[in-house]
């Protein structure tokens, strides 16, 4: 093509491209064909009319804070005019949306002990909007591995959902801002959110080159299991046998689960089936009607046939919350985060 950013042959190459980032770990090359879609789609639309679900779900956690503000409208209008809210957002409302939580972490958080090293705990906006309870099972187990988790004095936001929707002035904004909260500590920061995890481990450093504060805010990011990891954190109750776990696709790519597996198996959890591939969902992805059947296929190729063989006992655990969404849509059980399984054992 000879028409550069604004080609639209490459846009619709690129449409089918999921971000799962799978091409950094999948492929020799290890080339991030997702941050190449993030910069085409930032330089293709500037200046231009974007399509609506940049601006609904690219632009999540903005919506997700307002929103919060009258929970039980949003949930209502979630629930009566499900199609008029898919028109205007430009995403797929045939399967029902989560609901906002009725009070997000950030606002009804338990206070931190008053001793224990201390950790920020990051309030990512899928898990302190949409499931809060798994940031309050973090916050439990975290302080039962001897830690003093604290929230950020601020606002922080790691900028996903607009880096991945190719937002990338929006993205550096909010990862200044999240910058001027954070930047000159020195505590490790535990993101219960794998893609957030993600994101601030690679991506920020890529978008903010210049500022130092970003390359060292990046190399105090752990995961959960890697929080835990760190202190040789041995989970107490029986042992578990059953579990199957679909990670985020974010972190096969650019994470690693080797800390999953580790506190896993010292939780007894020694045979436990760790999938590899896409759940299909990636966040906004999945969402867009024109992507639905796509999206379903590629749960297919993994995801899908081990749940299918898989019994109704078995743990299912899922870090991501696009994950536990589409196990929750699909198959009909509902996937827990690590954190919430190992909460459970400390009652």
């Amino acid at each position: 093509s000879d028409s550069g950013w604004r080609s639209q042959e490459v846009r619709e190459a690129l449409d089918l491209c999921l971000a799962c980032k799978g091409c950094v770990d999948d492929c020799p090359t290890s080339v991030d064909v997702a941050a190449y879609k993030s910069e085409f789609l930032a330089h293709h639309y500037r200046g231009r009319i974007r399509p609506r679900i940049h601006y609904s779900l690219g632009r999540l956690p903005t919506w997700l804070r307002l929103g919060s503000r009258a929970p039980g409208l949003v949930n209502l209008l979630l629930r009566r005019a499900p199609r008029l809210v898919g028109l205007v957002g430009g995403f797929s409302t045939d399967r029902p949306v989560p609901p906002l939580a009725r009070r997000p972490f950030t606002r009804s958080h338990p206070e931190p002990p008053p001793d224990g090293e201390p950790i920020v705990l990051w309030p990512d906006s899928f898990n302190d909007h949409l499931s809060p309870e798994v940031l309050v099972a973090g916050h439990r187990v975290l302080v039962d591995a001897g830690y003093r988790p604290v929230l950020p004095e601020g606002r922080v936001c790691c900028g996903l959902t607009r880096i991945t929707t190719g937002q990338l002035d929006g993205a550096r904004r909010e990862l200044r801002r999240t910058l001027d909260v954070l930047g000159d500590g020195d505590a490790p920061i535990v993101v219960l959110e794998p893609s957030c995890a993600a994101a601030l481990r690679t991506d920020l450093p890529d978008l903010l080159p210049g500022d130092p504060r970003a390359a060292r805010l990046a190399e105090r990011v752990l995961t959960f299991a890697e929080a835990l990891g760190a202190v040789g954190y041995e989970p107490p109750g029986p042992p578990l046998h059953d579990v199957l776990v679909q990670p985020h696709c974010h972190q096969q790519a650019v994470l690693g689960i080797a800390a999953d597996e580790e506190i896993l198996k010292s939780a007894g959890a020694v045979d436990a089936e760790v999938l590899t591939g896409c759940c299909g969902l990636a966040g906004d992805f999945g969402m867009d009607p024109a992507h639905r059947e796509v999206a379903d296929a590629v749960a297919g190729l993994r995801m899908l046939p081990a749940l299918e063989r898989t019994a109704a006992g078995v743990a299912l655990v899922a870090d991501g919350f696009s994950c536990r969404t589409q196990i929750g849509w699909l198959d009909g059980r509902r996937a827990r985060h690590l954190a919430e399984v190992l909460a459970e054992r400390l009652e």
